[in-house]
């Protein structure tokens, strides 16, 4: 534990937890939710692709902290397709996928039989994930450039894993009660916990300005996160808890109440 608290610690942290900006109060709620947006489309669209995109593939050309985030990565995208593959009724289903990235999730469910609709606020992310499920030759998946709340239509499945990190406290609510509208049955979400352990982690990792550290990092409490799932008249199905040295997420399986 202590080993692990102390990799933790290091300015490596900014791989996961990019850094926050620290300006007034009052500036920050009048234009976060423009700058939040804007920060997060212009990284993934310039050196944040680069990097995340050999993180998200089997590339060699990634360091230890890298390689410990795919891994955790990997194994929240795994716990997804185990719940998926536990029903096995997936097939002929149709699914969102928000916030898409390179497709580490969308592609296997459309490779399992399930009708995939994937947008990710990046060109550049989406072009790729286009781009993966060609050369994997998949035809029943669709990725297109679009922010998550721009996302329009009714889908069996939809999922959003991984970008709550981008969204602050106050649009939570909104963000999961617009993918719940999205959805007929099922919605599968993802987000970084925020308890006094991995608070404090961030915090630290504030004092080391990097040049990766370009976009804000938001902790969401769980309750904050179940509640808001529940008032849109959702219920907890199942759930886990993926943390590695350099990534931790909790996940949610929530159907229609």
């Amino acid at each position: 534990m202590v080993r692990s608290l102390l990799l933790l610690l290091v300015p490596f942290t900014s791989s996961f937890v990019p850094f926050v900006h620290n300006p007034s109060r009052a500036s920050r709620r009048m234009t976060a939710v423009v700058d939040d947006k804007t920060e997060v489309r212009d990284y993934f669209n310039s050196e944040g692709f680069n990097r995340w995109n050999k993180i998200y593939s089997e590339s060699d050309e990634v360091n230890t902290v890298q390689l410990d985030i795919r891994t955790g990565h990997d194994q929240t995208i795994q716990k997804i397709l185990n719940w998926v593959k536990d029903d096995g009724d997936i097939g002929g289903k149709t699914v969102c996928d928000c916030g898409c990235g390179v497709g580490s999730l969308a592609i296997p469910l459309a490779q399992m039989g399930a009708d995939v609709s994937a947008s990710d606020i990046s060109d550049a992310m989406s072009n790729e994930a286009a781009r993966r499920a060609t050369s994997l030759g998949v035809k029943n998946a669709n990725f297109y450039t679009s922010d998550l709340e721009s996302v329009e239509g009714n889908y069996d499945t939809v999922s959003c894993v991984d970008v709550a990190i981008h969204y602050p406290t106050e649009q939570m609510a909104g963000m999961i009660g617009h993918l719940c509208d999205l959805s007929d049955r099922r919605v599968i979400f993802s987000f970084a916990p925020k308890t006094w352990y991995f608070v404090a982690l961030k915090k630290f990792g504030e004092l080391f300005p990097g040049p990766s550290k370009t976009t804000r990092a938001y902790l969401h409490e769980e309750e904050v996160v179940r509640k808001a799932l529940e008032d849109a008249g959702f219920k907890i199905k199942r759930e886990e808890f993926t943390a590695t040295n350099f990534y931790f997420s909790k996940l949610f399986e929530a159907v229609k109440a």
